[in-house]
Formats: structure tokens, C-alpha cells, sequence
């Protein structure tokens, strides 16, 4: 593609736009042309990248081979930038729900939570046992009740776990900071209330740990840098680490993830890679790598981390757990590293689809003193025992976007997305979403953007500390224009109308969570990490959406590779349908939940 001359794309109007199966668009799928590269490549090519002169034209070239000059610099749009998917709320009319009241304290809302759960567990088909079942907060708080165990006898046990996995030959790098004496002093508060008989909810005395990029105290905020902490010093707790503190949860410590947030991997080269527990030679995903590792181990039953671009639900796909991203603005931000403020969200890693519930019914809500009018917006939550009663539900499929991943990925989807249909005779519908290629690289702009801007203060200052494959992202982050930037904002006002379209028949887009499952950890990475964008493309393939256009999704694990690797099917819902979701992940987790494997790497906590 030439330096002066390049094809530009002329782009119909969003309202005129066919989105039926018949559709003359064609799937273009991602373009993505640069080789995997680590340790001394890596390095040249950083420090190429970084030659004021020959680092402009290589970025110029690298643009255009990937499609951005051509499908978003100089495309023509017809609709006007959208610079924040800040939805109006919209009061849906969901099915089987409950509402709950927003001004109610946390463990009020856990409380509410509960009264939505069935009785008993899950039903399975024909009553079939799971070969394998998590520990769940209920399962915590019960043992507590009971006197079985007490939270500092979990804690004890979780403390010697952690430093197990530490050392070789696991090295499973969980954790970035946790502090066993603080862990033990939260342990021994909530062992107490137990014995005095005031718990302060079914949440006291459960591990929770935190993504390093959310505050919580005694810890550092560090992103995965070894310097963030240091300009930017974590005074207080976020927003939703409060209100789970509130509840008694123990808080275990900050989780590892890709630094920054700038990769898909989860191999960090200050603290180590996060590894897979049901295969250690592979990766957990990024960039809520950790988050997604500690439930799949067993180590907490819930955690926090925060989607970008898929950093919830891709690990969580890829480690077999849940991963929950609700709307934008559904859970305050306030205390999250600000590196994307458009497209990131706080999230929910979880075991099961009911703690993901129990621990979005406690962080979800405004802050009351954000919304000086007094209206904040509803929550609704699912009655959970009434999912045979669900009727007319209907998910919209874009079959060439939902087959454009590996062939186990695909077969074990479809074969989980047919069980779903035949159980609960729910319709399937075929669309075409358009240009899902030009909003993938839309999103990148636009994360890119911001994540280059957040850090413009510190850069100059300490560049030289970033791991080597970061040091690349933020070149061609800080590469984006201004009229890139608003393009690409154009681009998101466009795919939300379109979106909006499907969802006015249409109650969930379904589609795969990821297009590849775990890949390995190659020892090339462990210093430099690696820049690997084929398979970073097809790792966020799914996502995109969610973030870019503000909308929840959830990913439930529905079945695993050749090898034995976890794959995730996810649902897309409108705004503010988390309720939805939640059902929809409910019903799916049911039908699978048979056939789900223990990890390699597994921690039982209350029970020797």
C-alpha cells in the first residue's frame, strides 16, 4: 500500500444498512500482518520503533498493512462521533426478575441476591452429578456456620497454597502483593463475628482477590509496572473493593495481569507469566490473567479485574470459569487505574454464574453522591429457579463471525448453543453484523489512544522500565492521530445503531468468547514477553463489542479442546440487561455442568 495513495472506504449510512442473513456484506476477517516476536527481535524492533525518523514511516507501514489507513483514516462515515458509550438507562422489560433497591447497602443487596437463588443446586439434565464442582460463597458460609472450618483456618490454608505455587516447579504467578499478616488479622475478624453469631453476610470470611489495577489497600496499585505505584500511590480503596470489604469478604491480595493491560497473554516479564491451572505450560490470557487463574485454582471462589478489550471474559474463557462484563458505568470506576475511561470496566471472575450474581448485586449501583437529581438507575436481578419458565427467548447469530475460530472452538459452541436450544426450545436467528474488522480496529485505536495519553505524564520518566513488548504497544499507541481518534469514534456511534437494530428482535448476540484456546508459554517470552497479534486477534475476535459499544456480555465455560483447554461461549446483551445475561449464563452453566473438569492445578480450601 502506497505512502501517498491508499484505498479508502465509503461506508452506508447505519440506517440503511442490511442486516439480514441475505446480506451482500462480506466477512472480512482480521488482517493482522506481523510475526511473533521475543527476546532480541523484540528488542530491535522496540528500538527501531523508537527512531524519531524511521520509527514514523515503520508505523505508517505497519498502519496500512493491517487495514487502519484503509478501513478507519480514510474512511468516509456518515454518523457523528460517539466519544462515550454512556447509555440513557432504559427500564427493559426483563423476564423473572426482581428489583433491587439501589440506595440498599451492600450486604443488603447480597441478601437480595440470595433470595433470588434456587433452594438447591443447579439441576442438571437427568439429574446427572458433576464429575467435578467448585467451592461456592455459599459453600463458605455454610462450613462457617456450621463451625466445619472457620475463615482463619482458610485462611491459614490459603496462605500455604500461595506459596506453594510460588515455587518451582509451578511458579504459577497468581499474585503480585499479598500480605499474609493482613490476610490473617481480616481471618481472625471474621472468624470472631461467627462465633458471636454476626456475620455480616454470606460474603464474611470469603477469599477475594483483586486485579493490581483496582486500589485496595494495604496493597500498591502498580497496572503490572514495577513504577505506577510510585507516581500514582494508592490512598483508599475503589469504589467496588469498599463495598465488598463492607460485606466481610477477606481481601486476599492483587492479582498478576499483562502490564498495563497491553497484551492478551498474561506473560508478564516483571512478575512472571500467569499460567493456565488446567495446563501450566500455557497461558491464562491476559489481561486479567491472575484474576482468572485464582478461581480456576480454587484459591477464591470470586474476583475483580477489569475489561478493556475482552481482559474479563478472555482469561475467564480460557481457565473455564465465568466472566462477567456489565454495561458501561454499572459499577463506579472510581479507583481503577484510568488507562482506557471509554472502554474499560470493572468485571467479575467467578466459579459459578450465582457468586458472579451474589458479587454484582453487591458492587453494582452509582455512588449515591454521583447523581445529585436522587434517581439512579435500576437493577434487576434473576430468579434463578424460574428458568424453565423463560419463554420466547431469541439469539441473534452471525454464523461466518461465529465460525471464524479453530474447529474445536467451533464444534464444542455450536454443539452447547443446539443443548441450550433443544432444552429450552429458544429461537436462533441468522444476521450479519457488518465490519466487525473495522471495529476491532476502531477499539484499538481508541484503547490505544487513551492508554497512551493516560501514561503521556510518566512515560519520558519511566519508558525505560516498561517490559519490551509494552514498550512497542505504546509506540504504535502514541502513533494514532486526532482524526484516527475521531474515525474511530464515528465507527462506534455506527456499530452501536447497528446493534441497537439486532436488539430490537432480538433479546442476546451468541458467539464463541474466544477463537483460539490457550496456547503455550514458550521460554522466549519469560524476559522480553512477546508480541504475538495473530493470535492476539483471534483471542479478542468476540470481544469487542462489549467494550467498544458499552454493552454487558458474560462468558460460561461450555467444554474443552483435544487437550484438555477450556473454551467459553459468550452472550452480548443490550444495555442494562445484565439480569438477562445472568439467566441465559444460568441456564447454559446447567446443561454443562455434567462434564466439567477438575484443573491440574487445583486448591481445595475447605476440605483436606
Amino acid at each position: 500500500m502506497g505512502l501517498l495513495k491508499c484505498k479508502s472506504v465509503f461506508y452506508t449510512p447505519a440506517k440503511d444498512v442490511d442486516l439480514s442473513p441475505y446480506s451482500s456484506e462480506s466477512y472480512l476477517q482480521a488482517n493482522v500482518k506481523a510475526p511473533r516476536m521475543t527476546g532480541v527481535l523484540v528488542k530491535i524492533v522496540t528500538h527501531l520503533l523508537e527512531c524519531p525518523i524511521l520509527g514514523t514511516l515503520l508505523l505508517y507501514i505497519l498502519k496500512g498493512g493491517n487495514l487502519i489507513h484503509q478501513l478507519i483514516s480514510n474512511a468516509e462515515l456518515a454518523e457523528p462521533p460517539l466519544f462515550v458509550p454512556l447509555h440513557h438507562f432504559e427500564d427493559i422489560k426483563e423476564k423473572e426478575v426482581k428489583r433491587l433497591d439501589p440506595s440498599s447497602s451492600p450486604p443488603e443487596k447480597v441478601q437480595f441476591a440470595l433470595d433470588c437463588l434456587p433452594l438447591s443446586p443447579a439441576e442438571t439434565p437427568n439429574g446427572t452429578d458433576p464429575l467435578f464442582r467448585r467451592w461456592t460463597i455459599m459453600d463458605y458460609s455454610n462450613a462457617y456456620r456450621s463451625g466445619e472450618i472457620t475463615p482463619s483456618l482458610v485462611a491459614e490454608r490459603f496462605v500455604a497454597a500461595v506459596d506453594e505455587s510460588r515455587k518451582p516447579p509451578l511458579q504459577m504467578g497468581f499474585f503480585i502483593h499479598y500480605t499474609v499478616e493482613d490476610i490473617l488479622k481480616q481471618a481472625t475478624e471474621s472468624t470472631l463475628r461467627y462465633q458471636q453469631g454476626e456475620p455480616i453476610s454470606v460474603l464474611d470470611g470469603v477469599p477475594v482477590a483483586i486485579k493490581d489495577e483496582i486500589d485496595c489497600l494495604p496493597y500498591p496499585t502498580t497496572g503490572g509496572t514495577k513504577w505506577l505505584d510510585k507516581e500514582r500511590p494508592c490512598k483508599g480503596d475503589a469504589c467496588c473493593v469498599k463495598r465488598l470489604r463492607s460485606c466481610g469478604a477477606i481481601l486476599v491480595g492483587k492479582t498478576n495481569m499483562h502490564e498495563l493491560g497491553s497484551g492478551t497473554s498474561g506473560i508478564n516479564p516483571h512478575y512472571g507469566p500467569s499460567r493456565n491451572p488446567y495446563d501450566s505450560h500455557m497461558i491464562a490470557g491476559g489481561s486479567s490473567s491472575g484474576s482468572a487463574a485464582v478461581v480456576c485454582a480454587g484459591l477464591c471462589p470470586v474476583t475483580l479485574g477489569v475489561d478493556g478489550g475482552g481482559s474479563v471474559r478472555m482469561p475467564a474463557s480460557l481457565c473455564g470459569v465465568i466472566g462477567l462484563k456489565p454495561t458501561f458505568a454499572r459499577i463506579p470506576h472510581d479507583g481503577v487505574l484510568p488507562l482506557n475511561w471509554t472502554v474499560g470496566m470493572v468485571g467479575i471472575l467467578a466459579g459459578t454464574v450465582e457468586d458472579a450474581m451474589i458479587i454484582y448485586a453487591a458492587i453494582s449501583g452509582e455512588i449515591p453522591s454521583d447523581q445529585p437529581s436522587g434517581k439512579l438507575t435500576k437493577i434487576n436481578l434473576p430468579l434463578l429457579s424460574m428458568t424453565k419458565s423463560l419463554s420466547q427467548i431469541t439469539l441473534a447469530k452471525y454464523g461466518k463471525w461465529f465460525d471464524d475460530c479453530s474447529d474445536d472452538v467451533r464444534i464444542c459452541c455450536s454443539q452447547a448453543l443446539h443443548k441450550l436450544q433443544d432444552r429450552y426450545s429458544w429461537k436462533i436467528i441468522d444476521v450479519t453484523i457488518p465490519e466487525i474488522e473495522a471495529m476491532r480496529l476502531a477499539h484499538y485505536i481508541t484503547i490505544g489512544s487513551e492508554c497512551s495519553t493516560a501514561l503521556d505524564s510518566y512515560k519520558k520518566k519511566n519508558f525505560a522500565e516498561l517490559g519490551w513488548d509494552v514498550r512497542v504497544a505504546q509506540c504504535i499507541y502514541g502513533a494514532f492521530s486526532g482524526m484516527e481518534y475521531l474515525k474511530a469514534q464515528k465507527m462506534r456511534n455506527r456499530q452501536l445503531q447497528i446493534h441497537m437494530k439486532i436488539f430490537a428482535y432480538a433479546d442476546v448476540i451468541v458467539s464463541p468468547t474466544t477463537g483460539v484456546t490457550a496456547y503455550p508459554i514458550q521460554d522466549d517470552a519469560l524476559e522480553t514477553g512477546e508480541l504475538d497479534y495473530v493470535n492476539g486477534a483471534a483471542l479478542v475476535r468476540y470481544s469487542i463489542a462489549g467494550n467498544f459499544l458499552g454493552l454487558p456480555a458474560v462468558t460460561i465455560p461450555v467444554g474443552y479442546d483435544k487437550l484438555g483447554l477450556p473454551i467459553g461461549l459468550q452472550f452480548i446483551g443490550r444495555p442494562w440487561s445484565e439480569a438477562t445475561l445472568i439467566h441465559l449464563a444460568y441456564a447454559m452453566q446447567a446443561i454443562c455442568m455434567p462434564e466439567y473438569r477438575r484443573p491440574e492445578i487445583y486448591y481445595d480450601l475447605l476440605r483436606k
